[in-house]
């Protein structure tokens, strides 16, 4: 883990939940396992913070906790997840996923699970109902067998998993096997149980729910009847009493590396391979494993019954598209057999190679020039050359070339090998030979990557600061022009509330919404950076 990891996961946690638990998570990421006493003395924060703060670290899955190193009897340790916390950086992007497959409801559904952490089923679709509902016109509601039914979806489609058993996971790293005299005991297990090895991972439980979503009414309850109503709620009994869901984060992101592979097919070639690359994905998205090289053999017969409706191309050109995707040098599609017209996989872990190339070279040519860009391909591609063979086969003079490659070096872009003649290592008699080694370079440009979110982070923050007063401002007059508006005032009234805000405030105001949007969007973009250059070095790790 790395100071720029725990850098941004320390942003991460303070922006969702605050400076204590931040605090402690950062803690714990620095430290590593820490029993509870030794985390509140070494924060200095009190033991019922660190509690409540452990507490919502383990609900978001940011922590996990089990037996002491010293075995069983020893203070129960807390771990925190670097990787986990990362992924609060992607929840925009999971919940648009979810709006773009399954509409509003998927949206909501997936928002509301990644906000709480994990939820039953029955809880989420009548939050989901009635947020829904107050969104409606007055005198409509949404069913709760509309939300049961996209639940539904999302759990067939796997985006959607039942959490371990609570037991299990309090349990798993204590517990061993008695052993017999004679035999050794068998060795505790230190991993906690993960989601996927609950048999019943995806089995939706049978729930009872009947009626529609209520609209809220914020002017009329008080505190106290809220939280009666809730806990009325909660009492009510559904029959997935104890069953959690939590969202699928390796599905979403095996659904976004899908994705990339799509338009990186339809930008090289055209619309329809990228639509026959798209099917094959679509088959086997369910039966592919994440740390999966390839997707599962299909026959040419299975796709071509599998392609969409709209694309009627016959089965004679179906084959010379897959013929063209096969010898194509980005190696997206292989053909393992010959059985049922010819059997295609999807290389994955070729295609995530070709996606993290594509970018280094982009990032290359966007700091230092398409010159220099053509030299870090052509070390690509040819693997070792001498100063002199780069200024030749990149044609580019002599004096540019050296300092092209120079800058490269420096920034470790490009990697310097010397082959000694001798054993003295004399320069007169030494190859210097420069290479590019992708995968040191990916690691590299990731730790940019997050060194780059980081700063977007704080400097969203420090603008939000900066202007928090005329932020506040506004938030009141909005609320007062809303409830003026509920209550049916005249259009002078609504005119003389607007008027409290001068115009070079609503100026500020502008630039200032205009200045966060373009640093969100800017966040984004750089993430989908972060994930293609993860996927790559993971998909080097399961080879």
């Amino acid at each position: 883990m790395t100071a720029q990891e725990v850098r941004l996961c320390g942003l991460l946690l303070q922006e969702h939940f605050g400076e204590v638990v931040e605090r402690i998570g950062t803690h714990l990421l620095r430290a590593g396992a820490q029993n509870l006493r030794n985390i509140a003395n070494e924060t200095n924060t009190p033991l019922d913070l660190v509690k409540k703060s452990l507490c919502v670290l383990v609900q978001h899955g940011a922590c996990e906790f089990g037996s002491g190193r010293r075995g069983p009897g020893s203070p129960v340790e807390y771990r925190a997840s670097c990787e986990r916390v990362l992924r609060v950086l992607r929840y925009p992007r999971y919940i648009y996923t979810a709006k773009t497959l399954y509409g509003d409801t998927g949206e909501l559904i997936v928002e509301e699970v990644l906000q709480r952490g994990h939820m039953t089923m029955s809880n989420t679709v009548k939050t989901v109902a009635d947020r829904l509902t107050h969104n409606m016109e007055e005198g409509r509601s949404m069913e709760y067998s509309e939300v049961v039914s996209a639940f539904s979806k999302l759990v067939e489609t796997h985006f959607l998993q039942r959490c371990p058993p609570v037991a299990e996971m309090g349990t798993a790293a204590t517990s061993t096997t008695p052993a017999t005299p004679g035999t050794p005991a068998a060795p505790a297990s230190t991993d906690p149980p993960t989601a996927e090895s609950n048999p019943d991972c995806y089995k939706l439980p049978h729930v009872t729910l009947t009626g529609r979503g209520k609209r809220r009414r914020s002017s009329d309850d008080s505190e106290e009847q809220r939280r009666g109503k809730k806990a009325k709620m909660d009492s009510e009994s559904c029959g997935d009493e104890g069953i959690y869901w939590q969202v699928n984060f390796e599905r979403f992101h095996q659904h976004f590396r899908d994705q990339a592979i799509i338009s990186a097919v339809a930008s090289k070639l055209d619309q329809t391979s990228s639509e026959i690359v798209r099917t094959m994905l679509r088959m086997s998205e369910v039966t592919t494993t994440q740390t999966a090289a390839y997707t599962q053999p299909l026959s040419a017969n299975e796709i071509f019954r599998s392609l969409p409706p709209n694309y009627s191309i016959s089965r004679p050109i179906l084959d010379q598209y897959l013929s063209l995707l096969v010898d194509d040098p980005m190696e997206f599609v292989g053909k393992s057999g010959d059985s049922g017209g010819g059997m295609y996989v999807v290389n994955l872990q070729r295609a995530l190679a070709n996606l993290a190339r594509a970018t280094l070279e982009s990032v290359v040519q966007e700091r230092f020039g398409s010159r220099s860009a053509r030299i870090f391909r052509l070390l690509l591609r040819k693997r070792h050359l001498e100063q002199k063979q780069v200024e030749d086969f990149a044609m580019i003079p002599a004096k540019e070339a050296k300092d092209m490659l120079y800058t490269l070096l420096s920034e470790n872009l490009v990697q310097l090998q010397e082959i000694p003649k001798t054993p003295d290592h004399a320069p007169s008699r030494t190859f210097y030979l420069y290479t590019v080694n992708q995968l040191p370079t990916a690691r590299l440009l990731l730790q940019h990557c997050y060194k780059t979110v980081a700063n977007l982070i704080e400097r969203r923050l420090f603008e939000t600061k900066e202007n928090k007063r005329l932020l506040e401002k506004s938030q009141r007059i909005e609320a007062i022009l809303a409830s003026l508006q509920a209550s049916g005032a005249e259009p002078e009234q609504l005119t003389e509330v607007e008027e409290m805000i001068t115009a070079p405030e609503r100026q500020q105001l502008e630039a200032l919404r205009h200045h966060i949007n373009k640093l969100d969007s800017t966040e984004n973009q750089v993430d989908e950076t972060v994930f293609l250059l993860e996927s790559y070095i993971f998909s080097t790790k399961t080879k």
